[in-house]
């Protein structure tokens, strides 16, 4: 997570919404991503799409079994459809979403029994420092 922290900082110092994501396969990292929708031109391009995108180029396969993707924010409906569709192992977020959140805050799409495949999902790893860059980001531009 302090590795998705620093991603986000990096989103943050480009302007973009400062959340960050790591793909982690076999104890090492195989995807980073941090938002980039603004500077990309891309509404897709989230921090968490961007670091399926690269675990999937890293291990030549768009099923991530045994992958566990950390993200300093709860994912939205989008992320958390992709982190199925990968068949993600787990996800571990830091803050949760109150307004667009997909796993928890409005919606439960990562670990739906709807669907044919369920992540597991564990929330609040180093909350405090996610909900602060959040919070001094949008502080910022008020």
């Amino acid at each position: 997570m302090r590795e998705a922290l620093r991603l986000a900082r990096r989103a943050a110092d480009e302007g973009e919404v400062p959340v960050g994501a790591v793909v982690e396969i076999g104890g090492e990292i195989a995807g980073r991503g941090w938002n980039a929708p603004i500077g990309r031109h891309d509404p897709t391009a989230h921090a968490e799409i961007l670091a399926l995108r690269e675990a999937a180029a890293h291990t030549g396969n768009y099923r991530l079994v045994d992958a566990t993707l950390y993200v300093t924010l709860e994912p939205c409906v989008m992320c958390a459809g992709a982190l199925v569709a990968a068949r993600v192992r787990r996800l571990v977020f830091g803050a949760r979403d109150l307004r667009f959140g997909g796993v928890r805050s409005k919606f439960q799409v990562a670990d739906s029994d709807l669907l044919s495949h369920r992540v597991e999902v564990v929330e609040g790893l180093l909350a405090a420092e996610c909900v602060a860059l959040l919070r001094g980001f949008f502080e910022a531009r008020r």
